[in-house]
């Protein structure tokens, strides 16, 4: 009765989850979920205290935070002013086509026919914060082909371009400078090995006595636990939040589902650690969340080669691996173990009783 009770609480919350995340999943929908190519700012031509530049969201988005206390100026693709970063926050110039090409990695809308280089600028105040965050075409490949060059020897690193995008300090004008390269993609079958081996690896812990087994599966979901948490943060950190409130809202707008099972598998993990009744089913469910949510969702990093988080492509494919493999492998430890468990004992069977008494003959 407590397993059930378990298990409609935990399909409950679920279901709760999908209610609550769901609509906030769209907010992250402009990043892809990992690239061949890699964007890198170099420098600032004439750099300020208080004023950075860096790509975030794979390489699609420029962050600039602008703490110099002076109003700096993105000039846009006609050398209009496109947007205004001052110390009481960001501003747009509706006039400027930037602003409009500029909505999606891959373009926007045809500007309005107000929306001219030469038009005078009409300002509209984005936030009260000095740092906005970006798409510049000037800074990525847009094109759905690949450039001559890739397409031709698409094993070998290349350099697409060298970009530069125009900043303005009052009337001295400088700019931030980059690179764009394109990245060979790592062997999708290394990594979907391993993925096969640890989870066969973890799924053996079914098999062991049943203290060792369940403290075994108790340590693998932490691990895996957190390594989709890590994973989560490290997205984030990507994405260019600029205060700990803004990085919690991106946390639970864009990363809800390894958040949520990076959570439940750590409890998952002090759960079985300590015995507690219904663990197996603890582990079966959140092992089966990691592998689906936490690995599965983010398998693209096995075949690209830069990741949509602010870490190197190894670690964060290390990090998957780990989320799917572990998440599987705890699912099938479970299954072990409660088959286990619901296997009736084997009956031994009763010597047949000598109906003969000492000392009577057959008749």
């Amino acid at each position: 009765m407590l397993a059930v009770r378990a298990l409609l609480a935990g399909l409950a919350g679920l279901v709760g989850a999908l209610v609550v995340a769901s609509p906030a999943s769209a907010h992250n929908a402009d990043v892809p979920p990992a690239s061949d190519y890699r964007c890198e700012v170099t420098g600032i031509s004439a750099p300020l205290p208080g004023l950075t530049v860096r790509t975030v969201s794979a390489g699609t988005q420029l962050e600039l935070v602008n703490h110099t206390g002076r109003t700096i100026e993105v000039l846009g693709y006609s050398g209009e002013p496109y947007l205004r970063v001052q110390p009481d926050g960001v501003y747009q110039n509706a006039n400027s086509p930037a602003t409009y090409v500029n909505q999606s990695a891959t373009g926007g809308p045809t500007p309005p026919a107000s929306a001219r280089a030469y038009a005078p600028p009409a300002w509209q105040k984005l936030s009260g914060t000095p740092a906005v965050v970006w798409h510049d075409h000037r800074a990525h490949w847009m094109l759905a082909t690949k450039p001559p060059a890739v397409a031709a020897d698409p094993g070998a690193p290349h350099r697409i371009s060298e970009w530069s995008i125009p900043l303005r300090d009052g009337v001295r004008q400088f700019a931030v400078t980059g690179t764009l390269d394109w990245v060979p993609p790592p062997s999708p079958a290394v990594w979907w090995a391993g993925v096969l081996l640890l989870a066969g690896a973890v799924a053996g812990l079914g098999l062991l006595r049943p203290v060792p087994a369940l403290r075994g599966a108790a340590a693998v979901a932490v691990a895996a636990g957190l390594a989709a948490l890590s994973y989560a943060v490290a997205a984030v950190v990507d994405s260019g939040p600029l205060t700990l409130s803004g990085a919690l809202r991106v946390l639970v707008g864009t990363q809800p589902w390894p958040l949520l099972c990076g959570i439940a598998a750590l409890a998952a993990g002090w759960y079985a650690a300590r015995a507690k009744p219904a663990a197996d089913l603890a582990l079966g469910l959140t092992g089966a969340c990691l592998a689906l949510y936490a690995g599965a969702a983010n398998a693209a990093v096995f075949v690209h080669a830069v990741p949509p988080v602010a870490l190197p492509g190894t670690v964060a494919r290390l990090l998957v691996l780990v989320s799917l493999s572990a998440g599987a492998g705890l699912a099938a430890v479970a299954v072990l173990r409660m088959r286990a468990a619901a296997r009736p004992a084997t009956a031994v069977p009763k010597q047949r009783q000598n109906s003969m008494r000492v000392g009577t003959l057959p008749s």
